[in-house]
């Protein structure tokens, strides 16, 4: 792999070397793992990310079967391809991960998150915050006469609008799970 090379003071390059510089944008992958469900393979996993600078935009993880005591991870992070099949081949070199799956190249895949949205606010916020929460769908899970707290479920890029809406009508707090995925078909 060619690295881009400009010389200080220099406006021109390669045509390669600009083919190369386009095909390293960062992109962002979903992640999943079948670990072993033991003390410490979390921290395993996090250390991987945190040692080398790489950042986790998202992270679930719960038990999946519990007869043969595995969990999944799944974890949504940044970056080229090349630092994307280095973060697989280090997480697969990890003794209790059986399996690493980069969810976004290897097939279609079915990604959702799930958020809590406290909004407080009353007269005609309020009534915009119930508008716009059946839009999206969400589903009141808590009323008082001064509050609402909306459950809301659904791809990533809906609950950041969902946040964008209900900010100027009270928004108070936000607690979200991180993103679930699996890929679809067989």
């Amino acid at each position: 792999m060619a690295a881009l090379n400009i010389k200080k003071g220099s406006s021109s390059h390669s045509a390669y070397d600009l083919r190369d510089f386009h095909s390293q944008a960062e992109r962002s992958h979903t992640l999943a793992l079948i670990v072993d469900n033991e003390a410490g393979v979390l921290a395993r996993v996090i250390g991987l990310f945190s040692g080398r600078g790489y950042n986790i935009d998202s992270l679930t993880v719960a038990e999946t079967d519990h007869k043969g005591h595995r969990s999944r991870i799944t974890i949504v992070t940044r970056g080229t391809e090349a630092v994307i099949e280095q973060i697989k081949a280090q997480l697969g070199r990890i003794v209790p991960v059986h399996e690493v799956h980069d969810l976004t190249v290897e097939s279609a895949a079915v990604e959702r998150e799930l958020a809590l949205f406290k909004v407080v606010g009353g007269g005609d916020k309020r009534v915009e915050a119930l508008r716009l929460a059946d839009i999206f769908r969400a589903n009141v899970v808590d009323s008082t006469l001064e509050s609402f707290v909306f459950e809301i479920t659904g791809t990533s890029e809906k609950i950041d609008a969902f946040a964008e809406l209900m900010r100027p009508l009270g928004l108070a707090d936000v607690a979200r799970t991180g993103v679930a995925a699996l890929s679809r078909g067989a």
